[in-house]
């Protein structure tokens, strides 16, 4: 038997990455192979998954992806491990059109339980009507128990205990009301210091989930039967593919480079001064404007990146890439690649899912960033964007030669990215 589960909440702001941080990197230090996963389009917290399980962290969206490919998904990264954890986003039931998307539907198609996680401060008896509503709202969604955050003490959590006990829901324990665990700051980039800020949080929850919540109990309650991946591996083509990924750019779907099915190589824009020789570069988001300063020094990668886009190389930069790739921001040389600069200035947050599409071809994906284009006058877009209700967004993509960039983060591992070439 394994154990497989979904760290759901009340609403956002509830504590779920705490709590997923906390039980991913205590079973971890338990020796166990954690799979860790995120519903939705996020890649910041799938990083630090990475740092507390040594793995991967694999995002579940049914937005991006259908339902099948989800599944499949979930087979696949699932099949070796032994726990695995996926780390829901906003409250239980809020998906991208009512419950579709959600964590509990993602529960609901994985047929795996919900952990659910309640916020407890400045209340006690009250939270057995907010579980009892949570815990049957669905019906084919099954609730394994509830774990407290933000409990004052331990006569407090008594009373919480009644609470779960008149409903007869499980509870598996508590986090303590502790300044000590803030979530580090969401802009940090991976760099050396920030990686040693973030294992800190992470200790420090997995020092409270141990003395706390009864672990062994939920591994116990959310067993599910040991599945057997029917994926089948598909062969690699005849395609190299380079990538870049530092502290820098590290906005990476690792779906996505799976689906190259391409012999891989990455490098650092920060650090590295020449280009591999490859069919395709891959230039994913980040933050390139918290490393302007190096990334304009190391002139010798810009060189090389503008000499690769005006040889014809095939190039795909998104959000923090396609900034690597504009003139200046803020001042601050990139490559010049497209005659455009961007800001930070007056930084206001774009966001939401994304359908593009180009020539026949669709693809979704997701925009979240705080820059802005600016002196982009007469450079048209090469494709249309629409929002979550198919109202056309004026977010554009630019292309040069073969370069394709764009705010977008794209998501290609249920399609065939090439496609974006196919009339080149």
């Amino acid at each position: 038997m394994k154990s497989a589960f979904v760290i759901a909440a009340v609403s956002s702001g509830s504590g779920k990455t705490t709590l997923s941080l906390g039980l991913m990197s205590s079973l971890h230090r338990r020796d166990l192979d954690v799979q860790p996963f995120k519903c939705g389009p996020d890649y910041i917290d799938t990083q630090y998954h990475r740092l507390a399980t040594g793995k991967d962290s694999i995002n579940l969206d049914l937005y991006m992806a259908s339902e099948a490919h989800m599944r499949s998904l979930f087979e696949s990264y699932s099949s070796s491990s032994q726990v695995s954890i996926i780390e829901g986003a906003m409250g239980m039931f809020d998906g991208f059109d009512g419950l579709k998307g959600s964590a509990a539907d993602i529960a609901r198609q994985l047929d795996i339980p919900v952990v659910l996680l309640v916020n407890a401060a400045s209340t006690s008896f009250s939270v057995a009507a907010t579980i009892y509503g949570f815990t049957r709202f669905c019906p084919d969604v099954k609730v394994a128990g509830v774990i407290f955050n933000r409990v004052a003490s331990s006569t407090h959590f008594l009373f919480l205990d009644e609470a779960c006990k008149s409903i007869g829901v499980t509870c598996f324990g508590y986090i303590r009301k502790n300044d000590a665990l803030q979530t580090p700051s969401r802009h940090l980039g991976l760099s050396l210091e920030s990686q040693s800020e973030i294992m800190r949080f992470i200790d420090a929850a997995a020092c409270e989930v141990e003395g706390t919540v009864d672990v062994t109990g939920l591994l116990q309650a959310t067993s599910v039967p040991d599945r057997e991946s029917a994926i089948a591996v598909p062969e690699k083509r005849n395609l190299t593919v380079a990538v870049a990924r530092d502290e820098a750019f590290s906005f990476i779907y690792p779906a996505n480079i799976d689906a190259f099915r391409a012999e891989m190589s990455y490098f650092s824009p920060l650090r590295d001064k020449a280009l591999p020789k490859v069919d395709l570069l891959y230039l994913p988001g980040g933050y390139p404007e918290f490393f302007a300063d190096e990334l304009e020094k190391n002139q010798e990668m810009r060189k090389a990146i503008k000499d690769f886009a005006d040889n014809g190389g095939k190039l795909l930069a998104e959000c923090g890439g396609m900034i690597y790739l504009t003139e200046e921001i803020d001042g601050k040389k990139m490559c010049g690649v497209f005659p455009i600069k961007t800001t930070m200035k007056n930084a206001r947050l774009k966001l939401g899912y994304r359908k593009l599409v180009f020539d026949g071809f669709e693809i979704s994906g997701h925009e979240f960033h705080y820059s802005d284009v600016i002196d982009s006058i007469g450079l048209p877009s090469m494709a249309r964007q629409y929002n979550i209700r198919g109202k056309e967004v004026m977010t554009p993509v630019y292309r040069y030669k073969n370069v394709i960039a764009g705010y977008t983060h794209l998501y290609w591992a249920e399609t065939d990215i090439l496609n974006l070439w196919k009339n080149e």
